[in-house]
């Protein structure tokens, strides 16, 4: 990536030489070039939010006296942001979560508009008290992302606020703080009680941080999921993979008392969603559940796990892509013991029952709608060798 400090060589993370993805976009060089041409006084307290692959933080490193605070709910951006700035040859910098207490002053505070408004309410709620009248703000993002909505939240959060010229389809949000605006509570996160027509889950309550999946109500899709989920199964540990705000694996929780639940998800806030959830339904049995933020099933045990719940993404960020449900495929081949089970649900064009039998060479079709099938896939018991090949 060209800036006006130098060039920077950037990947995302998990590194793949396949992925012809980049780690920037045009709205992050547009970001860097304002700053430059502006000759925005970077030497003070900078706060960067949703720096998704490090693009903007690595940059800015290579400015004189700038050590950014990058605040991000991406552990996977954040990983890729530890490799770029070490590729660069740059210094760490502080790097928080969005569940983390933000700076008590921000003197330049750059967000990257995610794709979720919620989240974007969320954050700027959250650095509102550390924000003062001389504090340079200024947002970016794709012009296909940035909506009458997305200005409007930071009028109503930070002050007067308009937009830059569209360049190379990216767009810049320049907002003026305004130290009597009054923008009210944070509404995050919020609460919502479930159908009565939902198993185990029964009128009970989810919590949702901003920026996790369906946040407002129960989407269609974990809602099929939740009706052909496997009951009384025996299995001793359970994996909610890629747990969004955690309802799978707490009506599995509810379904296998004795059974630990490991709840993992990339986002900060997905995470900090489950153990809510979990802790408002099952807070008679809070040792018997693990929350993780991380890449998947990385670092759990081959052939330690009976159970695997996956509603898998096929989005990053704008980009559709089936590499996050392959990964988490073959993350869950890996974790579980032969005879375990990987329960998965998505669209029926997806078309996942193809990967999952190039991985575990079957795969049971447990239910269809118009919509969306769920798939059963189990791994397979080891080949024993004979003995002619034991003795060569």
């Amino acid at each position: 990536m060209n800036t006006p400090w130098g060039d920077v060589d950037l990947t995302r993370f998990p590194a793949d030489p396949r992925d012809q993805l980049r780690a920037w976009d045009a709205a992050d060089t547009y970001l860097l070039n304002h700053l430059a041409e502006s000759g925005t006084d970077l030497s003070g307290a900078v706060a960067v939010v949703g720096d998704r692959w490090g693009a903007l933080g690595t940059a800015l490193t290579g400015v004189d006296g700038c050590v950014p605070t990058l605040i991000s709910d991406s552990y996977l951006g954040q990983r890729a942001t530890e490799e770029n700035l070490a590729r660069a040859g740059r210094s760490a910098v502080p790097l928080l979560t969005t569940q983390d207490t933000p700076p008590d002053r921000v003197d330049v505070l750059l967000v990257r508009v995610p794709k979720s408004l919620a989240l974007l309410e969320d954050q700027l709620h959250r650095l509102r008290p550390a924000v003062h009248e001389g504090t340079v703000v200024v947002g970016t993002g794709m012009v296909k992302e940035i909506h009458t909505s997305t200005l409007k939240l930071f009028e109503r959060i930070i002050g007067p606020t308009r937009t830059s010229l569209a360049e190379k389809k990216a767009r810049l949000i320049l907002s003026t703080p305004d130290p009597a605006l009054e923008p009210g509570p944070n509404p995050w996160p919020h609460r919502y009680q479930l159908p009565d027509d939902i198993g185990l889950l029964a009128g009970r309550t989810v919590v949702n941080h901003a920026g996790v999946f369906c946040a407002e109500r129960l989407d269609i899709g974990t809602r099929f999921f939740l009706e052909h989920l496997p009951r009384s199964t025996g299995a001793a540990r359970i994996v909610d993979l890629g747990c969004g705000n955690g309802v799978v694996g707490t009506s599995a929780a509810l379904a296998e008392p004795d059974a630990e639940v490991l709840f993992t998800d990339e986002s900060h806030q997905a995470v900090a969603s489950a153990a809510h959830t979990y802790a408002q339904n099952c807070g008679d049995r809070p040792g018997k559940a693990v929350f993780r933020v991380g890449d998947g099933l990385a670092g759990v045990p081959d052939g330690s796990v009976d159970l695997v719940l996956n509603n898998p993404p096929f989005h990053t960020h704008q980009a559709t892509t089936d590499a996050t449900a392959w990964r988490m495929f073959t993350q869950a081949h890996a974790a579980l013991r032969p005879g375990g089970e990987l329960w998965v649900v998505g669209n029926r064009h997806l078309g996942y029952h193809v990967k999952l039998r190039r991985l575990f060479g079957s795969s049971e079709l447990v239910a269809a709608d118009p919509k969306f099938v769920v798939l059963k896939a189990v791994k397979r018991e080891p080949r024993s060798r004979g003995r002619g090949a034991q003795q060569r």
